[in-house]
Order: structure tokens, then C-alpha cells, then sequence
């Protein structure tokens, strides 16, 4: 399992990596402003999730796997993906992007006057900001939030592909192909 558990996940977080890599300067940089494009960032690498999963499930369990393996299998990927993601975050924001949340705030207030909010919600949205950035300088806080950002993503992954994925032993099935 630890096999299948690391090659996937770690191909997971390589491409989640690689994208939020490319993604993050075009989006400091103001090139881009879309949550959705890195949330399919996101679910495209989680597809590995799937993939493992019935990797494991067709080359190790002899063909058949239970929802709870399948999502035992499926989250040590997710949490893989995470550990990555989570430290390639780390990197990037210490060495390259220490404003970042400086630069996102800036940006979220101009998209809350542009949207023709009060000043009274914009005076309270930066109040809230600033202490968010407060928090945020803590590194466990930052690890934290960075992996709560990925982790829903690959934990709808894992179970989807869990309960797509989830076969009964055939009646010729050896006694070790029987799902835990």
C-alpha cells in the first residue's frame, strides 16, 4: 500500500504544486483573479486520488476493495497532496510572497468599493483583515489555514472515488483480496 500511497500522492501534490506555482505570481501580479481556477487546479490533481485507489485496488486487493480501504487509501494520498502543498506554500510565501496577504486584502477591498459596498462594510471587512494578517503571520496558523485550503478538496475526491471504486470479493476470489 505504501507504494501505490506515495507514488500517487506524491504525483498528486507534484502537480498541485506545479500549478499553484504558475497560478499564485499571475494572480500577485493581478494577471488573474479566480478561486475557481484554482479550485480545478485543485481537483485535477486530486484525480490521482481516483486512480490510486483503483490501482490499488486492481494490482494489491485482488480486484475488489471496501469504502472504508478505498478511504483509507484515498486520505494517506490526500494528506500526501497536502504535505506538499503545504510546504511548497511555505517556501513560497516566506522567500517570495511575504505581502501576499497584504496584496490579497488590498485587493479584496477594491473588489468590495468597485462592488459599490459601504464604507461601513468596508471599514469592518479591514478591521477583520488586518487581524486575519495577524494571525496569519504565525506560522502554525499559516500551515493550518494553507491545509484546510487543499484538504476538502481531496477528502470529496477520496470519498467519491471510494464509493465508485468500492467491489465485493467474486465468489473466486482468494481469502486476501477480501476488503477490510
Amino acid at each position: 500500500m505504501k507504494k501505490i500511497v506515495l507514488r500517487y500522492g506524491l504525483a498528486s501534490g507534484a502537480i498541485l504544486v506545479a500549478t499553484s506555482a504558475i497560478l499564485t505570481p499571475l494572480c500577485m501580479n493581478g494577471n488573474i483573479h479566480s478561486e475557481t481556477l484554482g479550485y480545478s487546479a485543485m481537483v485535477l490533481s486530486f484525480l490521482l486520488v481516483f486512480f490510486g485507489v483503483r490501482s490499488y485496488r486492481d494490482n494489491v486487493a485482488g480486484g475488489s476493495i471496501g469504502f472504508g480501504k478505498a478511504c483509507l487509501v484515498g486520505i494517506l494520498m490526500t494528506l500526501v497532496t497536502c504535505a506538499m502543498y503545504v510546504i511548497a506554500w511555505e517556501i513560497l510565501y516566506y522567500n517570495f510572497f511575504p505581502d501576499f496577504i497584504h496584496q490579497y486584502n488590498a485587493h479584496a477591498l477594491d473588489r468590495m468599493r468597485a462592488a459599490g459596498e459601504s464604507e461601513a462594510a468596508i471599514r469592518e471587512a479591514t478591521v477583520k483583515m488586518a487581524d486575519f494578517a495577524k494571525l496569519y503571520a504565525n506560522p502554525l496558523f499559516n500551515v493550518a489555514i494553507t491545509f484546510m485550503e487543499v484538504f476538502p478538496v481531496g477528502l470529496i475526491m477520496t470519498l467519491v472515488s471510494a464509493a465508485i471504486l468500492r467491489r465485493k470479493p467474486g465468489q473466486g476470489a482468494p481469502a486476501s483480496a477480501v476488503p477490510a
